[in-house]
């Protein structure tokens, strides 16, 4: 499989934010607006994003859509879309403003045939698994709720309904910098190794991205790293150039 690189745009009252582990009362808010932000990503050669809507997950349904349906509008970049994706009104929503691919995660614990029949209309390549976890339980609801069962588990429930992509936030690492949880994702693709497990919380580096593409992950989301530099656009630039490299490689 190939390794993608995937920016995050994490809005939150019309603005790019990042939280730290997942507290919506430690945030970060950035001076760049959401199509801002997508168009700089589109301009050092990404051609995917990450676009959560926090508010959406924090009430439990979508509410920053005409976000999306800006970003989908004014640049080409393929947009996988989550938060507040818990109905199957929502799921429209997503794909009407734009979303090449949706990602649920609470909808996927509490209601398992309303994700299944996702799957089945939508297709897994369309529908993303969030399996975000805090110590070692799946967290749901906006990340405000334990489900009280592991990643492993969650996944299993869908690996014959078509599931080929799962997201694993560490949430304890997320917005951290300190480094993302390898163990855990070497123990996701060891368990899961016919599926797409995108690696999520803690990048820092480049040397991060690296260490979650030796782990066996087939992605990695990259959001605080990138707009507090700790990634210059001249290394993700080169990064993205290196044409013969797995690591570097964009899916649409």
């Amino acid at each position: 499989m190939d390794f993608t690189v995937i920016p995050a745009i994490d809005i939150m009252d019309g603005s790019v934010v990042r939280l730290s582990e997942g507290d919506f009362y430690r945030k970060t808010t950035y001076t760049a607006a959401p199509l801002e932000a997508a168009r700089r990503f589109e301009d050092l050669g990404f051609s995917r994003i990450h676009v959560v809507d926090l508010d959406g997950a924090r009430c439990g349904h979508v509410i920053n859509y005409r976000s999306l349906e800006r970003i989908a509008l004014n640049t080409g970049l393929s947009i996988q879309f989550g938060g507040g994706i818990q109905t199957g009104s929502d799921i429209d929503i997503a794909f009407a403003s734009g979303a090449a691919a949706v990602i649920a995660g609470t909808a996927a614990v509490d209601d398992p045939p309303l994700f299944r029949q996702w799957l089945n209309t939508y297709s897994g390549r369309n529908v993303i698994l969030a399996a975000d976890v805090r110590h070692d339980e799946v967290a749901v609801r906006g990340w405000t709720v334990s489900s009280g069962r592991g990643a492993g588990e969650v996944v299993g429930e869908y690996i014959d309904d078509g599931l080929q992509t799962v997201i694993c936030t560490d949430i304890t690492r997320d917005g951290l910098l300190n480094g993302p949880s390898l163990d855990r994702y070497r123990g996701l693709t060891a368990q899961f190794p016919d599926l797409r497990i995108i690696a999520s919380g803690g990048v820092g580096s480049l040397r991060d991205i690296e260490a979650a593409a030796a782990a066996g992950c087939s992605g990695v989301i990259v959001g605080k790293a990138l707009y507090e530099n700790r990634i210059s656009d001249l290394s993700l630039k080169r990064l993205l150039q290196k044409q013969g490299d797995p690591l570097c490689r964009q899916n649409g």
